[in-house]
């Protein structure tokens, strides 16, 4: 199954994220699916108006737990000087049924999908459907405008823009200061500050995700990118792996067969870890942000230990490439509005809205400029370190395939243990091979 990792994880990030309140209840739209949409549930109503009052903008959006996305939504509705109003469609919580949902309603030309939130993964697929609209001229501009590279690297396809950056993503180093007052800067030197503190019967276990899902993907492509590689070429035409993802594969062996690893490494996701952070077993987290306010809720004694610091070097001296999350907002293009489309989703990543994200819904940024605007310092400490990263960050392989490379990906790696570095490297390039090529059989 994919996951939502370095993205929606919301329903457990966004609950930790201060100022969470109850979602105010939409109003309920009374409609009648169409015969080829019958198979999605209902359809949204028409965003065609008559004429009588603003044209309504259906936004198809991962379901959002606190208030940030519906607070985006009315400051926009406030602003627009009454051409449009967004109409918030709440897709199916896991990342896998929201794509599935989207797909299928625009594989039928669903009219009435206007503003489509993407996973920084989906780009690529959408684009060469036909699904979604470039992004040009004066609309292009401003979305480019301030955005991070690596962010605006998500939505791009064949060197033209697909979406607008919504909000961004990335893992840092989690510790225990009171284990280890100084943090690793290298997998070499964590692995084996754990090990020592496993000796001196301390909690010792690095916590990541190694379960058989997309978070072993993101952390499989962080270690290839920190290693100076890559997985594919540019245009998804050729599997490029080689050394360095021998590099990488051998470093996450070594963690899986070292007492560092945590017994359950094998079927951990992002919530596990936090857990078991919380618990007191572990000395290392590598997570994202959610944990933060997560630990000072939960455990307000560990809380005074929970230190952060960049994610630890493959190779000495060369700054990790952290894989990058997050969400981007798409046109589609069946929508009978794109102009106000376009517009309405720069407004739903504007500076203000994006401040809401991140201080209500605990998403980072993608405007450079707020991470040194002080509204976001109460709730972001870490927002000097989350900046480094995204600016040096890597994106997972962009391929119209996406969705079988990572699932090929993930099943070789698990269980982490069972990496053989050589064998295993060998065995991905010929399964993504096959993969761009449209053979073989998802396993």
């Amino acid at each position: 199954m994919m996951s939502d990792s370095g993205r929606a994880s919301a329903s457990i990030r966004r609950a930790y994220a201060r100022g969470v309140r109850g979602v105010s209840r939409r109003r309920l739209v009374a409609c009648v699916a169409s015969a080829v949409l019958a198979g999605t549930g209902l359809a949204a109503c028409s965003s065609a108006n008559a004429g009588t009052g603003p044209v309504t903008l259906n936004f198809y959006f991962y379901p959002d737990s606190s208030p940030a996305t519906q607070d985006g939504i009315n400051n926009c509705n406030a602003q627009n000087g009454g051409k449009y109003t967004i109409s918030y469609q709440k897709l199916p919580q896991a990342a896998d049924g929201q794509r599935q949902q989207m797909v299928r309603r625009l594989a039928a030309h669903d009219s009435t999908m206007d503003i489509l939130g993407l996973d920084v993964t989906w780009e690529a697929e959408f684009a060469q459907a036909g699904f979604i609209e470039p992004w040009t001229g004066t609309y292009k501009a401003q979305a480019v405008n301030g955005t991070l590279v690596p962010a605006l690297n998500t939505a791009i396809w064949n060197g033209t823009l697909y979406a607008v950056p919504d909000n961004s993503n990335t893992q840092l180093l989690w510790y225990r200061s009171d284990l280890v007052p100084n943090p690793p800067t290298t997998w070499a030197q964590m692995i084996s500050d754990a090990e020592q503190l496993a000796k001196e019967g301390k909690p010792h276990y690095i916590e990541i995700q190694g379960a058989q899902y997309e978070g072993a993907t993101v952390w499989f492509n962080t270690m290839v990118s920190s290693a100076n590689g890559t997985i594919l070429n540019q245009d998804a035409t050729k599997v490029t792996l080689g050394a360095p993802a021998v590099t990488a594969l051998s470093v996450m062996k070594k963690l899986a067969n070292s007492v560092a690893a945590d017994p359950s490494l094998s079927v951990q996701m992002e919530n596990q870890n936090r857990l078991a952070m919380e618990g007191g077993t572990a000395a290392f987290e590598l997570n994202y942000p959610f944990v933060y306010p997560a630990m000072k809720a939960d455990n307000p004694t560990l809380f005074k230990s929970f230190k952060w610091a960049l994610y630890p070097q493959v190779i000495p001296g060369v700054p990790a490439k952290v894989t990058i999350g997050g969400t981007d907002l798409a046109v589609s293009a069946y929508s009978q509005h794109k102009d106000l489309a376009f517009q309405a989703a720069l407004c739903l990543r504007d500076q203000q809205n994006q401040l809401i994200n991140a201080n209500v819904g605990g998403t980072p940024p993608t405007l450079t400029s707020l991470y040194s605007n002080p509204a976001l310092f109460a709730d972001y400490p870490f927002h000097a370190d989350i900046l480094q990263e995204l600016q040096n960050a890597s994106v997972r392989p962009k391929s119209p395939v996406y969705q079988v490379v990572s699932i090929d990906l993930s099943h070789l790696l698990s269980p982490p243990a069972s990496i053989t570095a050589v064998g295993t490297a060998n065995g991905m390039a010929g399964q993504l091979s096959n993969a761009l090529q449209s053979k073989g059989l998802v396993p």
